[in-house]
């Protein structure tokens, strides 16, 4: 079956599912993120870092909002870049690499081996999704493939939690315990997996648990330590702050559907974000996971990263991110920034929605498809 999933997607662009592409149904905010980060080749640069980096992260995401963009030709070549750069041309055999750039000898090579699982789901569930929404078997064959790989790497059966899914394949487990990251693990993403097998759905439950108690005021923490003999403590080396890596948590939260089974419990227990953002006026940069002080003005990414739950809320807030997002637009070339945005703002305009099973419904599906 692997054999016959690269063959298929070794296919060139012209041989790509047909999707209409009406100009009332285009994204201009992905095509402005096309034309600042990705490289003719499908590559998605990080170009505020001095290497010019790019990682598995910035092609998953880049994988998603082509999908979303209902764009197919930009969904191959950042699958082909990412397979040939990553993942030794072969993402069957090998997870794709966390980072590569140019190293300090001024080589463009991998410059961190290890996985990163966050990226490992996003692109197993964009295959996925793009092969039901496109109808090309081959890219479901490939997200299964994947998915099942990132399985046999990165997860393990924590004492006293169960199953659980490390950050990356090396490097997050010691004699403390296990270093956890909130944000790796978004409830749809599980969801739709659980619908190829229950090791999912189990795996969803106790990402549910380290949500909850992970976050005992309401905010989410960067990183979680999971102690060897049961229960959470703070981090050994980032500590309780929230930032950079927990805002996708409340973005994930806000995006979850009506009827999600989870839904309700953890936007309530969000919930002192959504009302620190109103009090403030703007979200915070920082906020303590234990303690719940925070410091900064968080970027306006973090504003759009909001808005899904903001506006789940029905917060009076979410007008005032909404306008921060038009009157503070980031950098064109501020890579994590402009993704949360695409993420947030995305789904503030209706482009695309995540069902109780974690299927994507993105707005082309019943206007632009032919």
């Amino acid at each position: 079956m692997r054999r016959v999933a690269a063959l298929a997607l070794s296919v060139t662009l012209g041989s790509l599912p047909q999707v209409a592409s009406a100009a009332a149904c285009d994204w201009p905010a992905w095509d402005s993120y096309k034309k600042a980060m990705m490289s003719p080749d499908g590559r998605i640069i990080d170009r505020s870092s001095a290497q010019m980096i790019t990682t598995s992260e910035g092609q998953s995401y880049g994988l998603f909002f082509a999908l979303v963009g209902n764009d197919p030709n930009s969904f191959a070549k950042i699958l082909a870049w990412t397979r040939n750069n990553l993942a030794g041309g072969d993402l069957d055999m090998h997870l794709p690499a966390w980072q590569w750039g140019r190293s300090k000898a001024g080589n463009w090579q991998i410059l961190d081996s290890n996985n990163a699982s966050d990226a490992d789901l996003w692109i197993a569930y964009s295959l996925l999704e793009a092969g039901r929404l496109w109808q090309w078997p081959a890219y479901v064959a490939q997200g299964q493939n994947m998915l099942w790989r990132s399985a046999a790497q990165s997860l393990r059966k924590l004492p006293g939690l169960g199953l659980m899914l490390l950050p990356g394949d090396a490097g997050f487990d010691s004699a403390q315990g296990w270093r956890l990251n909130p944000s790796y693990m978004p409830p749809q993403l599980l969801a739709r997996f659980a619908q190829i097998s229950p090791v999912w759905a189990e795996l969803a439950s106790n990402q549910q648990r380290l949500l909850l108690e992970g976050s005992p005021k309401g905010f989410a923490p960067d990183w979680l330590l999971w102690k060897t003999d049961g229960g959470w403590a703070t981090d050994t080396k980032e500590g309780s702050a929230g930032d950079y890596d927990a805002i996708r948590v409340y973005l994930w939260v806000g995006m979850l559907a009506q009827d999600a089974a989870n839904r309700q419990a953890l936007q309530q227990h969000f919930a002192p974000m959504v009302k620190l953002t109103r009090t403030l006026g703007y979200p915070p940069e920082s906020v303590d996971a234990l303690t719940g002080t925070y410091t900064g003005t968080g970027p306006v990414g973090f504003s759009g990263a909001l808005l899904p739950l903001l506006a789940s809320a029905d917060s009076p807030a979410l007008a005032v991110q909404q306008a921060r997002v038009q009157q503070e637009p980031p950098a064109a070339d501020a890579y994590y920034n402009q993704s949360l945005l695409l993420f947030g703002q995305g789904w503030d305009q209706q482009r695309y929605r995540f069902d109780k099973d974690g299927r994507l419904s993105p707005a082309w599906a019943n206007t632009c498809k032919n």
